[in-house]
């Protein structure tokens, strides 16, 4: 757990599963094209759904979800996904609250995730994002991800194209 100007980061718990959820529909509808999943579908899903995602992600080598509060409100998250690539973790659902932007969270989000997939033994950070979001762009290149391909077709949405960015686990330098 780490905490910086107001903020404390740490691993997600079985028992942030309300928060998460309200967190998730919060952030779908702030900006519905960066996550996989609509509105209406989270908002509709079982809250079994976010209680067993919440115990997935709290522990173990497979993924993991690190949540940043702030006067006990979650106002941030950051998925860790292992992929079948064993040298690499997907940095995925980020996601900072529009009030909290700016004051260098997404360095505070992203550094647990590389931590936890350097201990899990996988040294490269990977990521997508959506073509046209400048700012998360230039945010991630900040943190040391650099473009490996460009042009890629959204997984969901026809037409939407993503980047994708790496870097090392260890020191922010790109790989």
């Amino acid at each position: 757990m780490t905490q910086h100007r107001g903020f404390v980061v740490r691993r997600v718990r079985e028992q942030d599963a309300v928060a998460v959820w309200s967190l998730r529909l919060q952030m779908l509808a702030d900006t519905p094209l960066a996550f996989l999943e609509t509105l209406a579908d989270a908002a509709a899903a079982p809250r079994q759904l976010y209680v067993d995602r919440c115990v997935r992600n709290a522990s173990g080598p497979d993924s993991a979800a690190f949540v940043a509060e702030n006067d006990g409100q979650l106002v941030a998250q950051v998925v860790g996904l292992a992929t079948s690539d064993p040298g690499e973790t997907v940095v995925a659902a980020v996601y900072i609250a529009p009030d909290c932007r700016g004051a260098g969270l997404l360095g505070q989000l992203v550094e647990p995730v590389a931590a936890w997939s350097r201990g899990a033994g996988r040294g490269r950070l990977r990521l997508e994002v959506v073509d046209g979001n400048d700012r998360a762009l230039r945010a991630y290149q900040k943190l040391g991800f650099v473009v490996t391909e460009t042009g890629l077709p959204h997984p969901v949405i026809p037409g939407l194209t993503e980047t994708r960015l790496r870097r090392a686990a260890g020191d922010r330098r790109a790989v």
